[in-house]
Formats: structure tokens, sequence, C-alpha cells
């Protein structure tokens, strides 16, 4: 098996690929492969990209093909984080076919999703290149996938936001309304959070910048500037505070937002909205 650059701790999925078969398997199993398939005939099976794109999920992958069955031999030979071309081997699979095509859904559902996030996150980390700005996700992920998906963010060359609610304290417009200003939610906030917490606050405007500043915070959310708004923003934090932009990032408007200075752009669709990299597992 070629080594993995990156890290994911099979505990942090290993518990949704027994759901995932728990949910595909039923109550009796796969109809259709014990019905037609010995149980004694073996295979030879090769996942592979059908478009070009940036691979995350091998391991994920493999792990559902031995889990389902432990006899099942596979050979990862594209690690995560590599950019490939179409019809490029990624895993060859080999044992039980029966167990192979029970299995096959599974693995392909987990890989096309965190390849498709890796090829798009890994596209706008190209264009933003060059520039002080990272790549960074957001907590818009689908329920159950964050750790998957937030690793395919880095597999793409991104970076991650907070996991959860529960590792930092960022303060949004709500937040503001109910507190009654910027001032009142972050003195609140820091009456109760720990030292180590960092505190982010979004704001909309220059003027809300200037009464940020004036009581100071960890990073600021700039949403919905144009790259002209955005870049005095940055001047005007002047490196007091991270500085973070949000809102109506594309691929068409990255760049010039990333030339305004900002240390971040979070991008939500990343997770929320990619479309899936093909990949198929062929008979080889």
């Amino acid at each position: 098996m070629t080594e993995n650059p990156l890290e994911l701790n099979p505990l942090l999925y290993e518990p949704l690929l027994r759901t995932a078969f728990a949910e595909d398997l039923g109550m009796v199993g796969d109809v259709t492969s014990e019905a037609i398939i010995p149980a004694s005939m073996n295979g030879r099976f090769v996942l592979r990209t059908r478009k070009p794109g940036t691979i995350a999920g091998m391991e994920v992958a493999a792990r559902a093909f031995t889990l389902l069955d432990p006899d099942l031999s596979v050979e990862i030979l594209t690690v995560d984080g590599s950019t490939v071309d179409a019809y490029t081997d990624l895993a060859v699979v080999s044992g039980g076919a029966r167990s192979i095509l029970t299995a096959e859904r599974t693995a392909l559902n987990l890989a096309c999703r965190m390849s498709g996030i890796a090829s798009q996150t890994r596209e706008i980390v190209d264009i933003v290149a060059g520039t002080n700005a990272s790549i960074v996700c957001t907590r818009k992920t689908t329920p159950g996938l964050r750790a998957l998906e937030k690793y395919a963010v880095r597999a793409g060359g991104g970076s991650n936001h907070r996991f959860g609610l529960h590792d930092a304290v960022m303060i949004k417009d709500n937040h503001i309304v109910v507190a009654g200003s910027i001032t009142k939610a972050v003195e609140a906030a820091r009456a109760r959070i720990g030292h180590l917490v960092k505190i982010e606050v979004e704001v909309d405007t220059l003027d809300q910048l200037d009464e940020l500043l004036a009581i100071g915070a960890d990073v600021v959310l700039l949403d919905n500037m144009e790259p002209a708004m955005l870049a005095d923003a940055v001047a005007k934090v002047d490196g007091k505070m991270i500085t973070e932009a949000s809102g109506g990032i594309t691929p068409d408007t990255a760049r010039a937002k990333a030339e305004s200075g900002v240390d971040l752009l979070s991008i939500g669709w990343l997770t929320h909205s990619s479309p899936i990299l093909d990949i198929g597992l062929d008979e080889g």
C-alpha cells in the first residue's frame, strides 16, 4: 500500500462505514450478488477515474472493502492529494468477487464525494497561488461526513476552519443583533470562555470594523465585501487580527478577493456543493 502523506484516523470513518453497510444490506444482505456469484469465486477489480481530478478517500474506500470482508486485499496505487488524469488506476481490489461487488457502492460513494471536494479545492488553491490568501472550508458539511469532507479539503491543498461549535467563538450578525452590539457580544464571550479559545467576529461594513478594532478579537470575518472594500478593511486591520473574507467567492472572483491582501478565503460550497469526481470499479 502506498503511504498516504495525510492523516485520517480510522476511528473517524469506521463507524460511518458500518452505518452505510447496515443501511445498504438491510436484514437480508446483497440479494443480487448472493444469487448470482458463487461464494468461492475470486476476482480482481480496479478503482479507476473517469475524469481528471484530485484524489481523496482512498484509505476510506480500501477500508470499506476490508471491513466487509477481511480476506479481501486492497493495494492503493494513488495517494490522496494526487492530481491525476482520466482513466488513472487508483487502487486494486482482489479476493472474493461477491464481497467486492457488495462493498463497491459504499466505497465509491465516499471516494467520489471526497475526491470531488478535493478537486474543487485544488482548483481554487491554484487560482489564488502567489497571493497571501489560504483557502479554508466552513461548517457547511453533510451531517455525519464532516471529518471526511474537511479531510478532503486538506487533500486538495486547503485548510480547515473550525470543526464545530465547540472549538472557537464565532460571533455572527444574529449574535450581534441579540447582544445589542459588537462590543457587548465580544465582552460577553470573553467573560465566559477559557484563555485558549479564540474569538472571531463577522462584520459587514467598515464602521463595524472600526468598532471591532476598538475592542479587539483574534479574527475578523469580512462578509460579502467587494475587492476594493476588502483591501480597505485589510489596511485598517493592519495585522492586528487575522482577516478572513467570505461570501460570493467563486472561481471567477477568488483571485481578485485574494489580491486584497486577506489571510483567508472561506468557501462553504466546497463541502456542500462540489460535484463528485467520477470514479468507477472495473474488472481487471
